[in-house]
């Protein structure tokens, strides 16, 4: 049975601490190795250009986007493909995200929990969802 008192919180947390995840690695990829090492490093998998930047920006609007709660449903979604495009390059290192250059379980439990939060939605203290009004109080389930 969902609680329907405190689910919209913990979605609120579910959504916040995705964000917070999402914008780190972004901007990991924007200030620590930059954009062309970022490029160079996609370029390296195979991968164009372009998918870099889409990267970076998924990450780092898609990020923003969650923590304050703008269209969390679809900032969560377009993530997705990003977590399993990861996951995909960790795949050959095996399971665990402790394995040499980082197993797939990380990405892909993450890409999982975007999926979640689609489904439940953007929770207590949204910006906005969906052409909904401002959500400043926890939604019901």
């Amino acid at each position: 049975m969902i609680d329907a008192r405190t689910a919209g919180y913990g979605a609120f947390v579910l959504r916040v601490t995705l964000g917070v995840a999402a914008l780190a690695h972004g901007l990991l990829k924007v200030f620590v190795f930059g954009p062309a090492g970022t490029v160079g490093f996609f370029g390296t998998l195979g991968y164009p250009a372009a998918l870099a930047w889409f990267v970076m920006a998924a990450e780092v609007l898609g990020g923003l986007a969650l923590i304050v709660g703008f269209h969390a449903r679809i900032a969560a979604i377009v993530q997705v493909p990003v977590l399993l495009g990861a996951a995909s390059v960790h795949w050959a290192n095996g399971w665990m995200f402790a394995s040499p250059n980082g197993g797939w379980e990380y990405p892909v439990f993450w890409a999982a929990a975007l999926v979640a939060l689609a489904l439940i939605g953007p929770g207590a203290f949204a910006l906005r969802d969906l052409g909904g009004a401002p959500m400043l109080r926890p939604k019901t389930v």
